[in-house]
């Protein structure tokens, strides 16, 4: 009896250490990319290089009356007033707290715990934004920020930006839903400043802030990177976010059911060079 008690214990504890090992913890899986955020100072050393190569450039666009960063966009003539178009969250604004907030409490994202984060305002401006969206104000460049923040944070948004000294004049902050047909495409928008500037130059950190992207393969996103390429560190500039975006949504077939299969996807997508 005591022999058999004593293997029914023991193949307790081996099904609840397989139960254990095969349910999958999301919850620290930004954990490296955050801390390199947070901590790393080659991550700053690429902001600042982005945002004083592009500084650096604003009086080269200023006096070339076709430079425009807009695809097609025929500006020559048209004497249009310039402007430049800044995505805000891991563009202008570092958010990598909020992440924090979710690994350590053991949460994913939430749209109404971020809504909330938004109205604390504690966002930390990202180095170098700051001094090249000064430069462009002072410059007479209208500066736009066309962001997917819901538009009820929007006044939350100008107030966190302003508080580190970015310049926001009335209109300047685009918000996902301000108007009917402005949508997380961020197309519209872009066209809208387009129509009324001469858009010199585009920031972001995800490829969409630039193009539209939406449900392309990993395949034709790199197409699409190649077939601008004279456009980056010139006119166009994005930054490093590891934790999120339409990259990581590319990775992804459609067909996973589960964070366990998105998981399996996301370790395929993996390249080694075995034979």
């Amino acid at each position: 009896m005591k022999k058999s008690l004593s293997f029914l214990l023991l193949f307790l504890v081996l099904a609840a250490c397989q139960s254990t090992n095969s349910t999958l913890d999301t919850s620290q899986k930004t954990l490296y990319s955050t801390l390199w955020i947070q901590t790393a100072a080659e991550y700053e050393a690429l902001t600042h290089q982005a945002f004083n190569t592009s500084a650096g450039l604003l009086d080269v666009a200023l006096s070339d009356d076709e430079w425009s960063a807009v695809p097609d966009q025929s500006v020559a003539g048209d004497n249009l007033p310039p402007a430049i178009i800044l995505d805000v969250d891991e563009t202008v604004l570092d958010n990598s707290f909020y992440e924090a907030r979710g690994i350590l409490d053991k949460t994913g994202f939430d749209s109404e715990t971020w809504n909330s984060w938004v109205r604390e305002k504690k966002a930390e401006a990202i180095k170098g934004a700051v001094q090249l969206t000064k430069k462009a104000d002072s410059l007479g460049i209208s500066v736009f920020y066309i962001t997917n923040r819901d538009a009820s944070v929007q006044e939350s948004t100008e107030q966190n930006l302003r508080s580190h000294g970015f310049p926001v004049s009335q209109g300047a902050v685009m918000s996902n839903g301000g108007r009917p047909n402005w949508t997380s495409a961020k197309t519209e928008r872009r066209q809208l400043v387009a129509d009324a500037h001469r858009v010199l130059m585009l920031f972001g950190d995800d490829l969409n802030d630039f193009v539209p992207a939406r449900g392309m393969s990993i395949e034709e996103r790199k197409e699409l990177v190649g077939r601008h390429r004279n456009k980056w560190g010139v006119k166009w500039f994005i930054f490093p976010n590891p934790n999120y975006g339409s990259w990581e949504r590319a990775l992804y077939t459609g067909n996973e059911e589960s964070e366990k299969e998105r998981h399996e996807t996301r370790l395929n997508r993996l390249q080694d060079k075995r034979p």
